[in-house]
């Protein structure tokens, strides 16, 4: 899993879910240290959100050619919150969570995790390795629904801009584990 590189607003900590921005200059620079992060990994199938953050790290990351849009890797839909900063948002609902009150005219969590679901179906029926280019929150619940937990759980999962996470198994396909999380090395701070 690689979540899209730096954007204007990921830097200033607002809520980004379907709003549509351009990485910047330094997200494209981490797309392309991703690239190189990922290069002689084979996967049999790369997805990626239509959103343009994830499909320009993705084709920076020299998989554009390849990658399939899935509606389903787009970020948490934040609805009345978009484009807030968590204090903004805790000034006016002082006991938010996102991860487990969702968001006004935006998804739930169990809503976010059915689409996880969705995904995690895709990537299993694919028996070979898969790439995934989404959004910091959709990917930590990805991942807490991998392991079998509610889509809230993604709360203790933290993702850098430019980050790379490995999902597998470790004895057979009834045992998930999160094998790598949040592999930033690459990353230009």
């Amino acid at each position: 899993m690689a979540r899209h590189g730096e954007t204007a607003w990921s830097l200033t900590g607002q809520h980004t879910g379907l709003t549509d921005l351009p990485l910047t200059e330094r997200g494209e620079e981490n797309a392309l240290a991703l690239g190189k992060r990922l290069t002689g990994l084979n996967f049999g199938k790369v997805f990626t959100s239509p959103l343009q953050r994830a499909t320009r790290t993705c084709e920076l990351a020299e998989f554009g050619a390849v990658a399939e849009v899935d509606r389903d890797l787009v970020e948490w839909d934040y609805g009345q919150y978009e484009g807030l900063r968590t204090d903004e948002i805790l000034a006016a609902r002082p006991d938010w969570q996102l991860f487990r009150d969702g968001c006004p005219r935006g998804e739930s969590p169990d809503q976010v995790g059915a689409r996880a679901d969705c995904v995690l179906t895709r990537v299993r029926a694919a028996r070979a390795g898969v790439l995934l280019f989404s959004s910091g929150h959709f990917l930590r619940v990805l991942a807490a629904r991998w392991m079998g937990l509610e889509p809230g759980a993604g709360r203790y999962l933290l993702l850098s801009t430019a980050s790379m996470s490995t999902l597998g198994y470790e004895h057979d396909l009834s045992q998930p584990v999160i094998r790598m999380w949040n592999d930033a090395g690459h990353v230009r701070i």
